[in-house]
């Protein structure tokens, strides 16, 4: 028997692959408030024999999570499962998550975490270690298991999967670049044959743009945070990854200067338009673009990921959902019970078969099955995704990503150097790390303390006008929207 509890009102569209945590305008942020005290009490008062489950709830993803949860109560008689409503915007989301999870709330007993929340819920002790369970990992792509770790334990399974992916044309170019020379030549010679933009990408300041940057990084040999934690943003690689990116705008002239303001959207459309050769997004995009009523390039595109220099790999961002399991839950080993039949292959594949969303179990990927669900042939994203790096995996990242969108954006806007902006973003993140006692070498602080604390860039990010944008605004006005 299943129950929907806190019926929730449509909230904006999630940005795919992305955590975004927005700042609330006042109004939004009593409302919130608001559910987060309506719902405060419901979360203190599990019942015996009743698992509950909270996530995304919302159309085709509602209905496929009522079918399974209750496709699992029929097997475990005497047990009830019952469907946690959450606000879908991820901001709000984990407002609500750390309301409940910070007052020791028993239920949720197993939660929907972005993938970049794990290491967060992990430090704080508000999830448990999945270790002792045995979860089947080898099972899963390396990256999704990767992210889903805190000093060396395992606090989540990937339940399915989103990755940043390099859309080409293939009415333009017979395969995809495999270097960064090779796709500003390609991107160049569309240009010359009569395509308005060589690429487009996510160059906003926000999440997005971190998750290209990463990628421009990853491709040059080079990381945010080394294994070890320490900083590694002042290295030859990371000042050639930014330089890229600004040099595709300024220098090569492949990139619109628009796209310091554009998101995931305004570039699907300049790509779906026709307009350019190749686009960063992710594998929503696919789907939407195929559709001949609506795109000029149904049919005439594929993805593959973003490119390499000699020094680096190709790389696509991990992105996605994981399930946890509530450390204060009164019944883990059945919660697990239903985490581990939630990632069990039939679910998964149902799962992408309603929802299109990714598999995070590789085997699936040579299933007829799933060539016959998914928008894009499975062989295409198996090999993207084969190439995901998870974004830093620390208990701070929504910290640590704050600093790097301001000095990324002043980069790419010719405010500061690369260097300068890299060093200073580098300097802010220590002493972010510093704060929180995660350092290499030092003992980390409390698991609540780690996570929670008031930590905040140099600059507090502007609100939604981004104030880094002025500067070239006037520059790009008279470019219309794709």
């Amino acid at each position: 028997m299943l129950r929907r509890l806190h019926s929730s009102p449509r909230s904006p569209r999630r940005e795919p692959g992305c955590c975004t945590h927005k700042r609330l305008r006042p109004r939004w942020r009593s409302r919130l408030l608001l559910l987060l005290a309506a719902t405060a009490t419901c979360a203190e008062s599990p019942r015996e024999n009743v698992l509950t489950v909270s996530g995304s709830a919302l159309g085709t993803e509602a209905e496929v999570l009522r079918t399974q949860v209750a496709r699992f109560a029929a097997q475990h008689p005497g047990w009830e499962v019952e469907i946690r409503v959450t606000p879908d915007a991820a901001d709000q989301r984990h407002q609500l998550y750390v309301q409940w999870l910070n007052a020791h709330a028993e239920s949720p007993d197993i939660l929907q975490l972005d993938v970049v929340w794990t290491p967060e819920f992990a430090a704080a002790g508000w999830i448990l270690p999945l270790d002792a369970f045995e979860p089947p990992v080898d099972s899963f792509f390396d990256a999704s298991i990767a992210a889903n770790h805190w000093n060396g334990r395992l606090y989540a399974l990937p339940w399915f999967v989103d990755v940043g992916m390099l859309y080409w044309r293939t009415d333009l170019m017979s395969d995809p670049p495999a270097t960064f020379d090779q796709l500003t030549a390609a991107a160049a010679d569309a240009q010359a044959a009569g395509v308005v933009y060589g690429i487009v990408w996510q160059g906003a300041r926000y999440e997005g743009l971190v998750t290209v940057f990463l990628e421009f990084l990853s491709g040059m040999g080079g990381r945010i945070l080394n294994e070890d934690g320490s900083v590694a943003l002042e290295s030859e690689e990371a000042r050639r990854a930014l330089t890229a990116m600004r040099d595709q705008i300024f220098r090569d002239g492949i990139a619109p200067e628009a796209v310091l303001t554009w998101q995931e959207e305004q570039t699907r459309f300049a790509f779906q338009n026709g307009r350019a050769a190749f686009l960063r997004n992710w594998p929503y995009a696919y789907a939407l673009m195929s559709d001949s009523s609506e795109s000029e390039v149904a049919g005439l595109f594929r993805v593959a990921p973003m490119p390499a220099s000699p020094a680096g790999e190709p790389s696509a961002t991990l992105g996605g959902a994981q399930l946890a399991v509530n450390a204060h839950s009164r019944n883990p080993e059945m919660a697990y019970a239903l985490v581990a039949f939630l990632t069990q292959r039939e679910q998964m594949l149902e799962r992408a078969q309603v929802v299109g969303q990714f598999p995070s179990r590789h085997a699936l990927y040579d299933s007829a099955e799933l060539a016959q669900a998914l928008a894009i042939p499975p062989a295409q994203a198996r090999a993207v995704i084969e190439r995901a790096v998870p974004r830093p995996v620390t208990p701070v990242y929504t910290e640590l990503s704050a600093i790097l969108q301001i000095h990324l954006h002043r980069a790419l806007t010719r405010q500061q150097e690369p260097d300068a902006a890299l060093g200073a973003a580098a300097r802010e993140i220590r002493a972010l790390l510093e704060r929180t006692r995660l350092t290499p070498g030092e003992p980390a602080a409390s698991a609540a303390g780690a996570a929670k604390t008031d930590v905040r860039p140099a600059e507090e990010p502007p609100p939604a006008s981004a104030a880094d944008t002025a500067l070239h605004a006037s520059r790009v006005a008279g470019e219309a929207l794709p």
